[in-house]
């Protein structure tokens, strides 16, 4: 009999937050037939210095939806003005209903200390949401759910009150080109945006593909340094010889507040 396989719910504060975090794992989900959804908490409406507003917003929704066409996956962009994001009732329903409908067996969202507040927000919803997704009469509307997720946190390098640290980590070398993809999609962003805020902006190619070109220059190294920092997770999953040669990882780390993540669960979620 097969068993279907796990589906990847993965939550961000800004239409490429997901892509950047959790493009890797998305595209090896995909790759094995499993439901993957992207989830943006803000519509991106602040993040250009010249462009704003509802033409802005409407921008990086369709970027978000052009990046998960790459690997086949669903994408959402919430209406909540990008610098603005709160931990309401009302978004908590909202995150409670989206993990309802869509019924993951592993939810990710950034760590709750973070420079940014919508991303410290995100994270905050999604952990409040945690329990209340299998309490009948919260968001009646939507059926609860039997048990919680695993939950699991994106990384990050803030260090205070504790720093990142990965329970999972995973070689993403063959879907590099997917993830990388991916982020290409979010021109806004990769090419004006944060170039601008960067004060990098010269360095920007005018070509398409001698922006994805730059792109993995840039963007590669990160995913390097991660397999570099946990080689020893990457060793202990993969064994010597295999772990020692993964170039890209991700990383991911268990939230309590999500169902356990034990050995056995451990290897259905990431049979990588």
């Amino acid at each position: 009999m097969s068993v279907e396989p796990p589906a990847l719910l993965v939550f961000g504060a800004h239409p490429d937050d997901c892509e950047a975090t959790a493009g890797g794992l998305a595209a090896l989900y995909a790759a094995r037939g499993g439901r993957v959804r992207f989830v943006s908490l803000t519509n991106g409406d602040a993040g250009h210095q010249t462009l704003g507003g509802a033409s802005l917003a409407r921008i990086r929704r369709e970027e978000a939806r052009a990046a998960a066409a790459v690997i086949g996956i669903e994408s959402l962009v919430l209406d909540n003005h990008d610098g603005e994001l709160l931990p309401t009732l009302e978004n908590r329903r909202k995150v409670i209903r989206i993990i309802r409908e869509f019924g993951p067996d592993l939810i990710l969202t950034p760590r709750p200390n973070d420079y940014h507040p919508d991303h410290r927000y995100t994270s905050q919803l999604v952990q409040d949401a945690a329990y209340m997704v299998t309490v009948p009469n919260v968001a009646a509307f939507a059926d609860h759910l039997s048990r919680d997720p695993v939950i699991m946190y994106v990384p990050d390098h803030f260090r205070k009150p504790y720093p990142f640290t990965p329970d999972v980590v995973i070689d993403i070398g063959p879907v590099l080109d997917r993830k990388l993809d991916m982020i290409h999609e979010h021109k806004s962003q990769m090419y004006e945006w944060l170039p601008y805020n960067g004060g990098y902006s010269d360095e920007v190619p005018e070509g398409d593909a001698e922006r994805r070109r730059w792109l993995e220059e840039r963007r590669a190294p990160r995913m390097r340094q991660l397999a570099d920092r946990y080689r020893d997770h990457l060793i202990a999953r993969y064994g010597p010889e295999r772990g020692a040669r993964v170039e890209y990882a991700e990383a991911f780390e268990a939230c309590e507040y999500g169902s356990p993540l034990t050995d056995e669960v451990r290897e259905r979620l990431f049979p990588f």
